[in-house]
């Protein structure tokens, strides 16, 4: 994995020259982000992660003897800060790993013990691109951060989810890896293979080929709109008329989800009825992007307020011209993380 770094900045970084050591080390925040991420299930934490990986490189710069690439090196302290954080801790989920669908009719409180995972905004996302300058970079052909595939490998032990996404993602050589993990290239392939068993438990059964992230097609970003466009006119028909018969939705941190559009309609009639205690108010939906699928965010007016507040970022999975899944994740952190504002006025668009 080269990084086209010269050596004359590797050198001087190694002397103590600080603005080499952050020029050399900013060229790879945005992969080593995505890296931190996939390995945590957290956008916030992957953002901690980035820069404890560039304390914990400046601290021992002076180890740095050039028998890997500068990239690989800083791959290596990502990793092992990951492992340290993950070691002995519950891993990130979806309310759909917690139990079976949910009744519609029953309202559960938020789970704030929970860690939940969080989406990643496309605007930050930086995928790892082989050069010329590159030559023992292997052709990445199954880079993804799709919410599925992420779900999926956080219930891999920390040291298998790192071998999968080094090896299967990345597309790191097992030796390369073995040297990173610093083990042998027969526990690595021994990792690897019963990381891909436990992955194919996990993925929905029609996603076992998991593909490169591309983004939403025009298609989806098609639906995506009408389906903005019945949230907010709380056109109950329209939105049914968007659901893929078994449809899936979620809202973290709430622990309930509902499979199938009868029950979610049922759900969302019930929030939409003004004469109802459980009343959520009217929609307005911004198109953004995450995790390189179709993804809006959701602010809320309530009875009596002059604005539209932040509620959720939801990330959509599109098939057919219907939405198969849904997953809202309240987390009014994230908005500045997708440059988004907290708060809409009626008059904006």
């Amino acid at each position: 994995m080269g990084t086209g770094d010269g050596d004359a900045v590797v050198d001087a970084a190694r002397a103590g020259d600080e603005p080499a050591f952050a020029a050399l080390v900013e060229r790879h925040r945005g992969e080593l982000r995505v890296h931190c991420y996939r390995m945590l299930g957290s956008f916030d934490e992957a953002e901690d992660l980035v820069q404890e990986t560039f304390l914990r490189a400046w601290k021992s710069l002076g180890g740095f003897e050039g028998r890997s690439t500068f990239r690989a090196w800083l791959y290596r302290i990502a990793t092992n800060a990951c492992l340290d954080v993950l070691d002995g801790r519950a891993h990130r989920v979806l309310p759909q790993y917690l139990s079976g669908p949910s009744d519609p009719s029953v309202s559960l409180p938020p789970r704030t013990d929970i860690a939940w995972m969080q989406p990643f905004p496309d605007r930050l996302w930086e995928p790892v691109a082989p050069s010329d300058t590159e030559p023992e970079s292997v052709a990445v052909t199954r880079e993804t951060i799709e919410l599925a595939f992420l779900a999926a490998i956080q219930h891999l032990p920390p040291r298998q989810r790192a071998v999968l996404i080094l090896r299967d993602v990345l597309g790191w050589p097992a030796k390369q890896t073995a040297t990173l993990l610093e083990g042998s290239v027969a526990s690595v392939n021994s990792a690897l293979q019963r990381a891909r068993t436990t992955l194919k438990e996990h993925l929905p059964e029609h996603r076992l080929d998991w593909a490169p992230s591309t983004g939403p097609t025009e298609r989806e970003r098609a639906v995506l709109r009408r389906y903005m466009d019945a949230m907010e006119r709380a056109d109950l028909a329209a939105v049914a008329d968007l659901l893929a018969e078994d449809v899936r939705t979620a809202m973290p941190p709430w622990p309930m989800w509902f499979r199938g559009r009868d029950a979610v309609m049922t759900a969302l009639a019930a929030s939409w009825d003004t004469g109802s205690p459980d009343y959520v108010g009217r929609f307005r939906m911004v198109p953004t992007r995450a995790n390189r699928q179709p993804a809006l965010a959701t602010y809320v007016r309530r009875p009596g307020e002059p604005a539209y507040s932040a509620f959720g970022i939801s990330v959509m999975r599109i098939e057919d011209d219907r939405i198969v899944e849904a997953t809202a994740f309240h987390d009014l952190g994230l908005f500045p993380a997708f440059a988004l504002p907290t708060t809409l006025f009626p008059e904006h668009r």
